[in-house]
């Protein structure tokens, strides 16, 4: 027995002939094989499953029928003790911000976040974007939200307009330059002491 066959064995000595999977991940992978699952699943759990009966890398591809690539990573997990965790890397593209997303997200522009418990009074990005990560499980980065937003002609900053800013001039809360008069500066004699 080499030096590399006593450290496995001692390392988990219930393992029938096995050469990475523990019992449990054993057990839990055929029990996998029989549900209705995706073909790509599936095959991770396929290329484990040969790696623990020792199927080279050349052998599982020719089986499986899949790429070299495929069948090192999914050995590579098998040998690190984490098969069991084979649902861990989704297959496809992330989910994408649907139509009922792009609702949402107008609805609470639209509205204080303090209406959803939240203490500030301005939405953010990145606050959106946490919001609807929690509804959605859709995660969206803050300036993607930011990007959303403008496509819709919206945006978490408070936007004020002329008639807005007239009447706070009326009521004396700001002073615009249009207030100010041009007056030769030459006769005021503060200015240049």
């Amino acid at each position: 027995m080499s030096n590399f066959q006593e450290k496995s064995d001692t390392k988990n000595p219930n393992k029938e002939g096995r050469k990475y999977l523990t019992s449990f991940q054993h057990k839990l992978l055929q029990q996998k094989l029989q549900e209705d699952l995706p073909e790509s699943y599936r095959q991770r759990i396929q290329i484990m499953l040969l790696a623990d009966e020792g199927k080279s890398q050349a052998e599982i591809c020719r089986a499986l029928g899949c790429s070299p690539a495929t069948v090192r990573h999914w050995m590579h997990i098998a040998r690190s003790g984490l098969a069991h965790q084979w649902q861990d890397c989704p297959i496809g593209r992330p989910k994408a911000v649907t139509q009922e997303y792009l609702a949402r997200l107008k609805e609470l522009v639209h509205n204080s976040p303090r209406d959803y418990g939240y203490s500030f009074e301005r939405w953010t990005g990145s606050c959106l974007s946490k919001h609807l990560a929690k509804e959605f499980g859709v995660e969206v980065t803050a300036h993607h939200v930011n990007r959303l937003l403008k496509r819709m002609g919206l945006s978490t900053r408070s936007q004020t307009n002329n008639q807005d800013t007239n009447n706070q001039n009326a009521n004396g809360n700001r002073i615009l330059i249009d207030d100010l008069k041009s007056e030769n500066t030459a006769d005021s004699p503060g200015f240049f002491l």
